[in-house]
């Protein structure tokens, strides 16, 4: 029920989803009348596959994490990682309030044995592919101890993907051992001494986007800054070229042939196509959509989950961190 758009793009994405992954089930959670008269718009979708599960209550936007705790135990979102708990589905995924999505994911599946916080990731497209960033802004302030376990979590999650002895780096102010905070020298001593980690240490801003590092480790505060600073540039970039294009006879003719390639970077480039947030840590699977994504974000992190329930993720975290923590 939640994000910007809310139940139609979402009921939209889902069935798209369905259409495009046949083995594919999906429970919808939230004021059923409504989402019953959203999936009638789509006569052609298999409803053997498609169950709505009723929710009375909605966590708004502005909702503190406090309230949905405490205030609307019968909300869609809390409804929904209830049936994650009870084995009833493999993963949740939501576009609603994120620090209310964290504090009851928090509450109602527990975080894996050995790990203090949960921590957001998302990939980030890089001149080599792309790089697995976290946190994204679940914890603002950490500790060295923290960024020890979400580099182990984003190691483990990499290699889930596909990544063959992920690069993992601190995101620094600069390369040098002196550089930085306590926290992250202190971080990076820790890993420096983990077993089997590919740790290679500090990172730039200009190095992430040079894909130097298959991991990027960093506090919320500034991943969150970094993700959202980095949605913004390339839309505005995609725009302005576009426009430049158009300025004049000579700039459309050669807009003319070079729009095409540029138009598929954009989409490359696009929030839309990188959407969805693990939340890693977490026994059960997680996933954040951005709350501005519409139909392709959404189904964007939905197949982000599917890629975490077909490598088990959080089965192949918890035996990795009981080697490492």
């Amino acid at each position: 029920m939640g994000g910007d758009f809310g139940p139609r793009s979402i009921v939209q994405a889902s069935i798209a989803c369905l259409l495009a992954s046949p083995s594919l089930h999906l429970t919808l959670v939230g004021q059923a009348s409504l989402l019953e008269e959203l999936v009638a718009r789509h006569p052609g979708v298999d409803r053997s596959r498609l169950l709505v599960v009723n929710a009375t209550e909605v966590i708004t936007m502005d909702d503190r994490p406090s309230l949905a705790l405490r205030g609307k135990p019968d909300s869609s979102m809390r409804v929904a990682l209830r049936l994650l708990a009870e084995d009833k589905v493999q993963a949740c995924v939501s576009a609603g309030n994120t620090g209310a999505l964290m504090a009851l994911s928090r509450f109602v599946l527990k975080t894996l044995p050995g790990i203090d916080r949960p921590a957001m990731v998302a990939a980030i497209p890089t001149q080599r592919g792309y790089c697995q960033l976290l946190d994204l802004g679940a914890n603002v302030d950490c500790s060295a101890d923290n960024l020890y376990q979400f580099a182990v979590m984003g190691s483990v999650a990499a290699e889930a993907l596909g990544v063959a002895r992920p690069k993992v780096a601190l995101l620094n102010v600069g390369t040098e051992d002196i550089k930085g905070n306590q926290q992250v020298k202190l971080a990076s001593s820790l890993l420096m001494a983990a077993p089997g980690l590919n740790y290679i240490g500090f990172i730039e801003g200009d190095g992430l986007y040079r894909g130097e590092a298959d991991v990027v480790v960093c506090d919320g505060f500034v991943g969150n800054i970094l993700l959202k600073s980095s949605e913004g540039l390339a839309t505005m970039i995609g725009e302005r070229i576009e426009t430049l294009f158009r300025q004049t006879v000579l700039t459309r003719a050669v807009g003319a042939v070079a729009m095409p390639l540029l138009r598929r970077l954009k989409a490359d480039l696009a929030p839309a196509r990188h959407n969805g947030a693990s939340f890693l840590g977490l026994q059960g699977i997680v996933v954040k959509s951005h709350g501005s994504a519409g139909v392709q974000g959404f189904q964007s992190a939905i197949q982000r989950a599917l890629i975490e329930i077909q490598e088990n993720l959080p089965e192949r975290l918890h035996g990795r961190l009981e080697a490492l923590l």
